[in-house]
């Protein structure tokens, strides 16, 4: 899905998105502005989960459950785990 959107930036930001658009070899601002969201967008917002991401967690947790159990580790496990004496 694509939004259009009316900006006005300031000169800094009209030359940031200008550097991104050469180094990318984009082909316009808008496209350096999508990029420039892509590099540091998941600093403020969560990317979606995808349905197949979801079913590898789910497989992962279920193969950890079959193999392990609910079972919970001994402090001296964790001990171990970390090498606190």
């Amino acid at each position: 899905m694509t939004v259009n959107v009316n900006l006005t930036v300031d000169d800094y930001t009209n030359r940031v998105l200008g550097v991104i658009k050469e180094k990318f070899g984009l082909r316009d601002k808008g496209q350096a502005l999508v990029k420039f969201a892509h590099l540091f967008g998941d600093d403020f917002v969560e990317a979606e989960v995808t349905e197949e991401a979801a079913k590898r967690i789910m497989n992962i947790h279920n193969n950890h459950i079959k193999k392990y159990g609910f079972r919970s580790m001994t402090d001296k496990e964790l001990k171990k785990l970390f090498d606190v004496n």
